[in-house]
């Protein structure tokens, strides 16, 4: 396949005979059999399927100690490989260090899961993330190489400060109308952005640029998912008056918190596409503060969404992410046509507001991929 693309260039006149030469015989050099390969990775899966079906049919027969015990050998043999032939991995293959970090870490995490079940605890769901947490961020921030480890990092971050949010949030209701610190909740769901200036500080301080570029996405993502989907929130009056965990003072908190870790990232990350970074994130941070004043109003809550986007679309072009650019228009167009039925649901109930609707679909479709074509940055930029 890579050899008759080779040959397509050549006749295209993108390259000369002697490059193209040189390509093709870097190919066969370097080509793996691939058939061959998937026929191994089979047999392989055949035999940890079957060793997995006879460890089930006989789980409950082991003695809950006796898991226990394996589980931990299990981390253990992970750890110790990572401890004794880290720097050798990496050299042969950094993903293969990434495959052990990340399957060390879902150990550790699983095995809060078998320790509940064995001994029937009931602890709160935040208690065993937040000291898998404390015990596994460490390995993760110190030897994670790419998107898997700084996803699970992230997203275990995520999950545990939600859960601590509702967790006393509930516990908080049920006291009798006993008012739960909601301000300091704030904090709390919002401290994972910080992984943004983390990762931004340390990209072009390490070596494992990759890892902390991917953990500063994953942080950035977190903010703008949050301040659209709070968007979506207001557009259905889900925002409280009251003391709340959406409450106008709670999205304060948030918001100045998304806020500084904006400016931390423009300032670990100088250039422009740190700064472009650090403006997205501020952008966000002040969605999430005005937004509570859009709640019940489906227009000027679809107005903040696309004024959020259309804020990552202008970042985009002035850093060159071309990518980023395309997905900004993608999504407001799909808000429009959301908006669109939104304010006019009346549509869908007949067939001729179905004709109608859907010339809306395509000719907003249509104008999103003008756009794209028309704005969207020259070549793929670095993404941020």
């Amino acid at each position: 396949m890579a050899t008759g693309r080779i040959e397509r260039w050549h006749e295209a006149g993108l390259i000369d005979a002697e490059t193209r030469d040189r390509l093709i015989a870097y190919e066969k050099e370097h080509s793996r059999p691939i058939a061959l390969w998937a026929v191994f990775g089979i047999g392989a899966l055949a035999i940890g399927l079957g060793l997995v079906s006879l460890v089930a049919a006989n789980w409950e027969e082991v003695p809950g100690n006796v898991r226990l015990a394996l589980h931990l050998a299990l981390i253990a043999g992970a750890l110790a490989a990572l401890w004794l032939r880290e720097d050798r991995l990496a050299a042969a293959s950094p993903w293969v260090v990434e495959a052990l970090v990340f399957i060390a870490a879902v150990l550790g995490l699983t095995f809060f899961g078998h320790l509940g079940q064995v001994y029937q605890t009931s602890a709160p769901l935040w208690e065993p993330l937040a000291i898998w947490l404390l015990l596994f961020a460490p390995l993760m921030l110190l030897t994670g190489r790419a998107w898997p480890v700084a996803a699970l990092l992230v997203g275990g971050a995520i999950y545990c400060a939600w859960e601590y949010n509702f967790a006393f949030g509930e516990l908080a209701r049920r006291r009798d109308g006993e008012d739960a610190p909601w301000a300091f909740l704030a904090l709390v769901t919002a401290l994972p952005v910080l992984f943004a200036p983390l990762g931004a500080f340390l990209r072009p301080r390490s070596t494992r640029e990759a890892f902390w570029r991917r953990l500063e996405q994953a942080a950035l993502a977190y903010a703008v998912a949050g301040a659209s989907i709070m968007t979506a929130l207001a557009s259905v009056g889900a925002f409280e008056s009251g003391a709340g965990p959406l409450n106008p003072a709670s999205q304060l908190v948030r918001a100045a918190i998304i806020i500084v870790a904006g400016a931390l990232v423009a300032w670990g990350r100088r250039g422009v596409s740190g700064r472009m970074s650090g403006a997205i994130l501020a952008l966000a941070g002040l969605i999430v503060a005005v937004v509570s004043s859009a709640n019940g109003i489906e227009l000027l809550a679809a107005l903040l969404f696309m004024a959020l986007w259309a804020g990552i679309a202008a970042a985009a072009l002035i850093a060159g992410w071309r990518g980023v650019f395309q997905l900004c228009v993608g999504v407001i167009a799909l808000r429009l046509i959301v908006l669109s039925f939104e304010l006019a649901s009346d549509l869908l109930l007949s067939g001729f507001g179905l004709i109608v609707s859907g010339l809306l679909i395509l000719g907003i479709a249509w104008g999103a991929w003008r756009v794209s074509r028309r704005f969207a940055p020259d070549e793929a930029g670095k993404a941020p």
